[in-house]
């Protein structure tokens, strides 16, 4: 905050945030810490103050949780470190999927409508993971894409630090990277340091888990339950020992549905059995629950945009 001319304390202030949370390792909820990055936004002169922020991080402050792919093998192996140890400094998802010829990442909020994302918070996670590969491999890489989901702001500015297409009103937040970029070396890595801190952060994650939310908590009953058919939300009321009441208030509180959890954990679970090559497509559709493989198609063009086939044989490609 303060190498983008923000005080800390007058940050804090504004987000109506208790005093305790300037102390180290206090934590806060997602709807402060939108409201964190929401003062922040009031109090920049700069609009676009998020990508400054993410470009003035330095390496040695960062959470191990984000440091750890800074020692990375190369920036594939950075992104896929970054996408599965985020939680544990922010609640936010990233989806890292690989295709022929590049590399998409989406970014997720669970626990929060898109309306409520502040816009430097996404900003400042997209250019962190430009910033990674940047500072990682020591050349300057430049994203075949990048997508908001919000209404068009300070179009030329984006596209000067991208320097790339930049879309508006996208489908989702996220940023696509050439093969050839992800493939590129990093200069520190480290396979000892690694070792280390996959072990301790590893850890954490489990710990983690063990406190999962209740979201959380239904993705894995509907991992478990999916290939038994398609789980209502009254079993797994049922399995969680509460009533579907409860249930539904509990989730609208977190800021999802229930439709929404099945929806994310079906899409999920496809892309790790269509990875499978010893699965027909005809066998994934039943493991997630479909009556029939017209009803999986057309979910999938949903979350793909083309069929799980055409997926497949574009993901076998890059093996």
């Amino acid at each position: 905050m303060k190498r983008v001319g923000l005080a800390r304390n007058e940050v804090i202030a504004r987000a109506q945030l208790p005093l305790r949370t300037l102390q180290e390792d206090t934590p806060v909820s997602t709807k402060q810490f939108f409201a964190l990055w929401h003062a922040m936004e009031e109090l920049s002169p700069d609009p676009t103050v998020g990508l400054w922020i993410a470009t003035e991080l330095r390496v040695g402050q960062m959470p191990p949780s984000f440091m750890v792919a800074y020692h990375a093998r190369d920036y594939r192996d950075a992104l896929q470190r970054v996408a599965r140890f985020k939680r544990l400094c922010a609640p936010e998802e990233i989806l890292f999927q690989e295709g022929k010829d590049s590399g998409e990442i989406q970014l997720h909020w669970n626990h929060a409508k898109s309306t409520e994302l502040p816009h430097s918070l996404v900003d400042a996670s997209l250019a962190s993971l430009l910033e990674l590969g940047r500072h990682g491999t020591g050349g300057h890489i430049r994203p075949l894409a990048v997508s908001f989901s919000r209404e068009p702001q300070d179009e030329r500015v984006y596209e000067r630090y991208f320097e790339c297409d930049v879309r508006f009103n996208a489908a989702h937040n996220g940023m696509t990277i050439r093969k050839s970029d992800l493939e590129m070396p990093f200069l520190n890595y480290n396979t000892e340091l690694l070792q280390i801190l996959d072990q301790a952060l590893t850890s954490r994650l489990e710990q983690h888990a063990s406190k999962a939310s209740l979201s959380e908590q239904i993705q894995w009953i509907l991992r478990r339950r999916l290939t038994a058919g398609r789980p209502d939300i009254r079993s797994v009321a049922s399995e969680l020992a509460m009533s579907e009441r409860s249930l539904q208030r509990r989730l609208t509180s977190e800021g999802v549905s229930f439709q929404g959890l099945l929806s994310r954990t079906r899409h999920q679970l496809a892309l790790e059995y269509l990875s499978d090559t010893n699965l027909s497509i005809i066998e994934v559709a039943y493991m997630l629950g479909y009556e029939d493989q017209n009803s999986f198609f057309r979910a999938f063009r949903l979350w793909e945009t083309r069929t799980p086939s055409d997926w497949r044989t574009e993901n076998r490609a890059t093996q």
